[in-house]
């Protein structure tokens, strides 16, 4: 299994010194890597990253998909993906990393809703005129700036210019994203959320028996993402939260079990994780009008 990779794991990996939590960095690509060909290991990063290459090549490998990039590009990254890069030249490249958190703190509470792309699961790098690329360059160069700056406002002001880079992005590449239309054809967290969905309830169904997990934080270690973030994903892309996906799907399983099977509802409450029967009965009761009890009489009539 592919571990995840924080921001202060490459620190830590390429020699550098880090004291706490890092949730923002900027770094220049050459000074990184300076024994060039480089290939990268395979890594899951937990964080964003956006890639500005003035001058260099390579390819980004991100999950089953390959990107060649070259001059004048920009390219980002989310977190989730199991990803690595080979660079077979790097003259001049900058890299911004940085954490979700950092985003919702600095640039925008709803950042998602703001800014949909940040979701998106296959991102190509986009090849830039030069004017196009001078504005870009122009910022990644002042974000730089002010890293290196030491002021208390330090990381709003960081937090300004991510959101200038963000818009930029959205206007010249993602205007006309829609979220739910790779939600429903390509995307493979909300594919493999799915899977690990049904994996779970089927061991109600089947012979061995046994307490289900059904906490958010269950299915986003499963992914290697933050709850919050698989939440996100899947709202963005399905219209529906996490919480919504596993009530729909517990309020069907448990109809089943109190109509095909024989199983207490003291036992049906234990199977679907819930400590008390009282609070299954609530959970039925406010989604179909029945108690559970009521539910399986007038169903067993049948």
């Amino acid at each position: 299994m592919i571990t995840p990779h924080t921001i202060s794991d490459l620190y830590h990996t390429l020699s550098m010194p880090v004291e706490e939590e890092i949730n923002f960095t900027i770094l220049s690509v050459p000074d990184i890597h300076p024994e060039i060909p480089f290939k990268s290991p395979v890594l899951r990063a937990e964080y964003f990253s956006f890639i500005l290459t003035k001058e260099g090549s390579g390819v980004y490998n991100l999950d089953d998909h390959k990107f060649p990039f070259g001059d004048r590009s920009i390219y980002f990254t989310n977190p989730g993906h199991v990803k690595s890069y080979e660079l077979f030249s790097s003259k001049e490249a900058q890299i911004i990393m940085l954490t979700e958190k950092f985003l919702q703190e600095n640039v925008h509470p709803e950042i998602y809703s703001e800014f949909p792309f940040l979701l998106a699961e296959i991102v190509p790098p986009n090849d830039q005129t030069a004017a196009e690329f001078e504005e870009f360059e122009l910022l990644f160069n002042q974000i730089g700036f002010e890293f290196k700056n030491d002021s208390k406002y330090k990381n709003k002001i960081i937090g300004n210019m991510i959101l200038v880079l963000l818009m930029k992005i959205k206007e010249r590449f993602w205007a006309n994203y829609n979220p739910l239309i790779e939600g429903e054809h390509n995307s493979r967290i909300v594919k493999s959320f799915k899977r690990i969905l049904e994996s779970e309830f089927k061991k109600l169904l089947g012979e061995k028996r046994g307490q289900i997990k059904l906490q958010a934080q269950h299915f986003a270690e499963q992914l290697n993402l933050h709850p919050n973030y698989l939440n996100a994903v899947l709202k963005s892309k399905t219209g529906r939260t996490l919480s919504d996906w596993i009530s729909q799907r517990t309020l069907l399983t448990s109809k089943s079990l109190l109509v095909d099977s024989s199983l207490s509802l003291k036992e049906i409450s234990y199977l679907l994780g819930y400590s008390e029967p009282t609070h299954f009965s609530r959970f039925f009761k406010k989604n179909t009008q029945l108690s559970p009890r009521a539910f399986r009489a007038a169903n067993k009539s049948m």
